[in-house]
């Protein structure tokens, strides 16, 4: 009679008398059918046997189940009771402890709802060069200003070697200018003179004057273009001078500038960016978004310790659950809210109460079915009791 009887015991403790509702099942709720069962077919006495003993089971299951649901609901209600029995001044400080609590939560929701400044893959970009910064964006922006200044510069000694190459192919010019008006000075001399031989035999003049005159235009034209030409020398050495000077600097602005350049496409690469404007941004970005993390994180600090402090609190008030206040701390200071939560209490332990009812009914009727088959069948009585004692030691 182990299962029977423990079975009972534990109804018995299990079973509560609720003051609020009064239920009782029917008895075609609760109850078993043994009309349609020929008790003396062992296979439909078994079979039955068994059903009574797996509904006990069932119902004992459940019972357990409900109980623990039962009391936990019941400790709500009391510690809200003993909430309600504080002293004013503990009453108040909950209430403070509460308001606080919540208002903080509010503000943690808030945050978490708001929309990142920017993407976390470059959240965490930024945050892995935040060490080379701000001295980064400096960097960056005096490389940028200094790849224009060198440009400028070598567009400026292209522009300056252009015009000496312009002046020397001008001097150059004049220069074969210069040879031209020699050869025809030379060729206008000697027609002269040939010339004037010519008139001086023929006619008999006296052309002494004229080779004179001649010579002397000749000279005259010969000294003026020698004096151009080595004039024309003079400056073109000069311009020859100022290009080589203009070319080797060039090569070291050239040199510079390629320094410069693979420099600024190393920290393009380095951080990211295609402009130090671009980095600049990036990084007040950066800043805003770590600003409200901290934030963020700060606020879920002062929760913590509000939840911590205001569960010593209730703890030192001798409430057995504290932990459950802290996802229902309007109430401490909402009276409205209380009643609520309180109303909603009652409502959960009436509905429990009328399932461990019903499960306490129909396991009862289960075990009074199966005394009842021992009774009224002595001669099945053993193997009924075998039957229980098998399905106690499955259970077991």
């Amino acid at each position: 009679m182990g299962l029977l009887g423990s079975m009972k015991e534990r109804l018995n403790r299990k079973k509560v008398q609720p003051k609020e509702v009064e239920y009782v099942p029917t008895q075609e709720e609760v109850s078993l059918k043994r009309d349609d069962v020929d008790i003396h077919d062992r296979k439909q006495r078994e079979r039955y046997v068994r059903a009574c003993l797996e509904q006990m089971a069932e119902a004992s299951k459940e019972l357990e189940t409900l109980g623990g649901e039962y009391n936990l609901v019941t400790s709500y209600l009391t510690d809200m009771e003993e909430i309600e029995a504080l002293p004013p001044e503990i009453k108040e400080q909950l209430s403070n402890m509460a308001k606080q609590l919540v208002e903080l939560e509010d503000n943690h929701k808030k945050k978490k709802e708001r929309k990142n400044i920017m993407p976390e893959e470059q959240y965490q970009h930024m945050e892995r060069i935040a060490e080379y910064m701000p001295e980064g964006y400096e960097k960056l922006k005096k490389t940028e200003e200094y790849q224009v200044l060198v440009k400028r510069d070598l567009n400026r000694l292209e522009g300056e070697k252009q015009a000496y190459y312009f002046r020397k192919n001008e001097l150059q010019n004049g220069q074969k200018n210069m040879k031209g008006m020699t050869a025809i000075c030379v060729g206008s001399m000697v027609f002269l003179m040939i010339l004037l031989a010519i008139l001086g035999v023929t006619f008999k003049l006296d052309v002494t004057m004229g080779y004179l005159i001649a010579v002397l235009i000749a000279a005259g034209a010969l000294t003026l273009v020698y004096v151009k030409h080595g004039d024309s020398e003079r400056e073109l050495a000069r311009v020859n001078k100022a290009i080589n000077k203009i070319v080797l600097l060039q090569n070291t602005v050239k040199i510079r500038y390629v320094n410069n350049t693979n420099l600024l496409e190393y920290l393009y690469i380095k951080y990211d960016v295609d402009s130090a404007s671009d980095l600049k941004k990036l990084w007040a970005k950066y800043e805003e978004e770590t600003k409200q993390r901290e934030e963020e994180r700060q606020l879920q600090k002062d929760m913590d310790f509000n939840q911590a402090a205001l569960v010593r609190l209730l703890r030192k008030c001798k409430i057995q659950d504290p932990n459950i206040w802290l996802h229902q701390a309007v109430a401490l200071y909402d009276n409205k809210e209380m009643v609520e939560i309180r109303h909603g209490l009652i409502i959960r332990r009436q509905k429990l109460r009328k399932q461990m009812e019903y499960n306490a009914k129909a396991a009862q009727n289960a075990q009074d079915e199966v005394k009842d088959l021992v009774q009224k069948f002595p001669e099945y009585a053993k193997k009924i009791i075998d039957m229980v004692s098998e399905y106690e030691k499955a259970l077991a």
